[in-house]
């Protein structure tokens, strides 16, 4: 059989504070797409990747935004969307934010 390292006795208490506090240059790249599209998450996620894509920001693709500390992992995507909310602060619902208030039309006369 194999050996396991022994699990770890401690573990922290509070997610990192610096995981939490985005840096500079992510900051402004949220402001960006954000201005660009007044979107709640999880739109504006979709609006940053199209940015990255077409490299509208700084000329900055996906592999630099990774450089500065942005990723689109899945893995990675609470942090971000802590980011988002860090940035932008509470963003009130609305019906484009909210895909299930779709208005159906009034029915016409027959």
């Amino acid at each position: 059989m194999s050996e396991r390292s022994p699990a770890p006795s401690v573990r922290p208490s509070a997610p990192d504070a610096a995981r939490q506090t985005p840096p500079a240059d992510v900051v402004e790249f949220i402001r960006f797409c954000h201005h660009r599209r007044h979107v709640g998450w999880p739109e504006l996620y979709d609006e940053m990747c199209a940015v990255a894509a077409r490299r509208e920001f700084n000329g900055w693709d996906h592999d630099q935004l990774a450089e500065h500390g942005l990723t689109f992992s899945l893995t990675e995507m609470p942090r971000l969307a802590g980011w988002v909310r860090t940035v932008l602060g509470p963003q009130p619902a609305t019906p484009e934010a909210d895909h299930r208030a779709i208005v159906q039309p009034a029915p016409g006369p027959a």
